[in-house]
């Protein structure tokens, strides 16, 4: 009787897949506090609509930074309320839950996550790496003796790692993601344009112009927000091309980590991933452009997985349907055991 569970905790959003029914949640990683009592105003997608529009005494946070927990409590409260919203719990029958936590994860981290399913009912709780529960999302079969490389770029953290029989052989992971895309916008439009933006308007233009790589023909987009030199409401339009310059910076940093994960890589291995390619999940890896970049930086083919957003929840969700092969005790995929047991 018990429900199997798969939880994507991200930086940006969280996403839930139950066994039998798929996603059933994906709501943004995003609450509204009362900054006096603590209370908890707003949850996920109602809280995002506050952001830079809450009334004084009331705060929009997030307690997931850099892909790990930064605030206990809130995302306790806020993981009691997704569970509850997505699925109707029994607290007779307690429900199995796996979780996908970045492969460079401290154990005070981990502890974190695991203390966290516990208290919100977890019959028992297991962890996967993402770039695991990303290849099993993404359809790979990781327990293949080909070597096989991912790319899973969240809103909070990128994680690479190369994979064969099972395990990660190589990784790398980098707490560099789509907030920090986000971030270098806001900096470029102010340092360029002297125009200061909010976090919703840094997201749009990353969305609908954001580029690594030169478009064949350049979009605009007017965005608003207040100049800085006369403390007034001001609009500009972007060109898409600035966005190369713009991104620079956190791009650099993952396609340094990328290139570190490859020069490890034994020549055996290296001819099966460029035989096979290198395959990106992650809301951060529909960037555009961004896999031509890393097929021309790394001379291996590169393409972006599909339902990229959901590959890291799916995949969680299947490691406990495919792969456990025994409930009975919690087994870390994080230290102890990195690898998978067939049915």
């Amino acid at each position: 009787m018990a429900r199997y569970i798969g939880i994507d905790l991200g930086t940006s959003s969280v996403l839930i897949y139950v066994k039998g029914k798929g996603i059933v949640l994906d709501e943004p990683s995003v609450v509204a506090v009362n900054d006096e009592s603590g209370e908890l105003v707003e949850i996920g997608k109602d809280a995002l609509l506050m952001l830079g529009k809450t009334p004084e005494g009331i705060s929009v946070i997030r307690p997931m930074s850099e892909g790990v927990i930064s605030k206990y409590e809130v995302t306790l409260t806020m993981l009691q309320h997704f569970i509850k919203k997505a699925t109707a719990i029994s607290q007779i029958f307690k429900p199995i839950i796996a979780v996908c936590v970045p492969s460079g994860i401290t154990d005070v981290e981990e502890r974190a996550v695991r203390d966290a399913a516990t208290q919100i009912g977890a019959r028992y709780t297991y962890l996967i790496e993402e770039p695991l529960a990303a290849a099993i999302g993404a359809g790979i079969d990781i327990m293949s003796p080909n070597a096989q490389m991912v790319i899973d770029i969240g809103g909070g953290t990128t994680d690479i790692a190369v994979i064969s029989y099972g395990q990660i052989a190589f990784s790398e992971s980098v707490r560099v993601g789509g907030d920090k895309f986000d971030d270098a916008i806001t900096r470029y439009i102010r340092r360029r344009h002297n125009l200061l933006i909010g976090e919703k308007t840094a997201e749009r233009v990353k969305k609908e112009i954001g580029t690594v790589w030169q478009r064949d023909e350049s979009v605009t987009l007017e965005v608003s927000g207040r100049g800085l030199l006369e403390g007034l409401p001001k609009s500009i339009k972007l060109n898409s091309s600035e966005m190369v310059g713009a991104l620079e910076e956190p791009i650099t940093a993952i396609v340094e980590a990328i290139c570190a994960v490859i020069e490890k890589v034994p020549p055996e291995m290296l001819k099966d991933i460029m035989k096979n390619g290198i395959v990106m999940t992650g809301g951060g890896s529909m960037l555009y452009g961004l896999d031509r970049l890393i097929a021309n930086v790394t001379g291996i083919k590169t393409k972006v997985a599909e339902n990229a957003i959901s590959c890291v929840a799916i995949g969680t969700g299947k490691a406990l349907e495919r792969y456990l092969k025994n409930p009975d005790k919690a087994i870390s995929f994080t230290k102890e055991k990195k690898h998978y047991e067939f049915e």
